[in-house]
């Protein structure tokens, strides 16, 4: 086979796995109008091989594609230029399903299909090679979001070093389970005490206060159990805390200072560890910031996902909420995994609070597994985490 006819389909998955799998010379894709004339599809379905190191040739081709007599025509031009080919009958509409059959009765043109519910290939006629053919496609983080049309940026969290901390981000999360209620108070805190000139450097050493300002009105005194918890785990050095002279401390570096000060660090980086040692992802991504392209009647738009990981070809979104969780943002994380991975993706949201009858029985309309408090307390977060992959 040097060409594999793809039926195009608005699911960008199943417009790529052939040609990842069976590394076709040329891909044609049959698709509509509408895809035949943007550019901007085309030049992002070229990037995304080109980044996966395939260097295949793309040819669109436009079709009628709910004419089922149309399609048949231009399937049979397109197989007289290339008569070495393949069908993908993966994806299109039923039209084009229908057109093609017609073909396949015409010309012993080998057809194949994929199942993502089995993540394998079928044999549909004439094509023993894909014959109960595993998916052996492994995504990284970055792939899936070049597939949706985006790219990736650094997020609030630098991925490369996190894995220095992981002997004390346990630790570092019982301490927030230890002061869940006041957490907000005790970050608040340390923001008021660590407040720097914007344009200056960031000085690792704070001193301040015994009682500072509140978001409102209230006035918040140094939480000393919490502080001492933070200075045993190693990520406050030198604290002095007085009545009188105030409170003084060293953050241990700039990653602990910048934890330290974002209520919902502590949580997202209990998350990211459980599942990198489940070992069962390819890929594990803190805070990634995805930026969508603009185009003609869009502006650009950047959405930030607290935990993205990949298995094989399915991408798993988790959100995480030390707060109750909200349908707004149930709604954001369907439509985001709805997004990148279609019917492969699964999600998740990470919560801090027992969940609700209201908020689980939204969740679970959106497909949405909850893990909540009494999950992340009794330590079964990461079993959850597996549950997340299951079929």
């Amino acid at each position: 086979m040097q060409t594999l006819i793809e039926l195009y389909d608005d699911h960008p998955l199943e417009n790529v796995l052939g040609v990842e799998m069976f590394r076709p010379e040329r891909v044609v894709y049959i698709c509509p109008e509408k895809v035949e004339k943007n550019k901007t599809i085309q030049r992002r379905m070229q990037s995304y091989f080109e980044h996966r190191g395939l260097p295949v040739k793309i040819k669109f081709i436009r079709a009628r594609i709910y004419d089922a007599g149309a399609m048949l025509q231009t399937l049979r031009a397109v197989v007289s230029r290339w008569p070495d080919c393949a069908v993908d009958i993966t994806g299109g509409t039923d039209a084009v399903l229908y057109a093609a059959g017609m073909l396949g009765a015409e010309k012993p043109i080998p057809a194949f299909t994929f199942s993502q519910k089995n993540s394998c290939f079928y044999d549909i006629r004439n094509a023993p090679f894909a014959a109960g053919l595993p998916c052996r496609v492994r995504f990284s983080v970055e792939d899936c979001i070049l597939l949706a049309g985006g790219s990736i940026q650094q997020g609030r969290m630098d991925n490369t070093i996190l894995a220095e901390y992981f002997p004390v981000i346990d630790p570092f999360f019982q301490i927030y389970l230890k002061h869940r209620r006041q957490w907000v108070r005790i970050v608040t805190f340390i923001q008021r005490l660590s407040q720097t000139n914007p344009e200056g450097p960031i000085p690792l050493t704070v001193q301040g206060a015994y009682t500072v300002k509140g978001e409102r009105s209230d006035r918040i005194d140094a939480p000393e159990d919490a502080l001492r918890d933070l200075a045993a785990l190693g990520f406050l050095k030198e604290l002095s805390l007085d009545h009188e002279a105030g409170v003084r401390f060293t953050f241990r570096d700039h990653q602990v200072r910048f934890w330290l000060r974002d209520v919902g660090s502590v949580l997202e980086l209990f998350v990211y560890k459980a599942c990198v040692d489940t070992r069962l992802f390819d890929d594990v991504r803190l805070s990634a910031v995805v930026d969508w392209e603009a185009n003609e009647q869009q502006s650009a738009v950047t959405n930030e996902l607290d935990v993205l990981a990949t298995r094989g070809i399915a991408p798993v979104f988790i959100s995480c909420k030390t707060c109750e969780v909200r349908t707004e943002a149930l709604n954001e994380l369907a439509i985001l995994r709805d997004r990148f991975g279609g019917k492969t993706a699964k999600a998740a949201v990470v919560t801090a609070e027992r969940g609700g009858g209201a908020m689980r029985s939204r969740a679970a309309e959106l497909g949405i597994r909850v893990i909540d408090l009494d999950d992340l307390a009794g330590g079964s977060l990461g079993k959850q985490i597996r549950r997340l992959l299951e079929k």
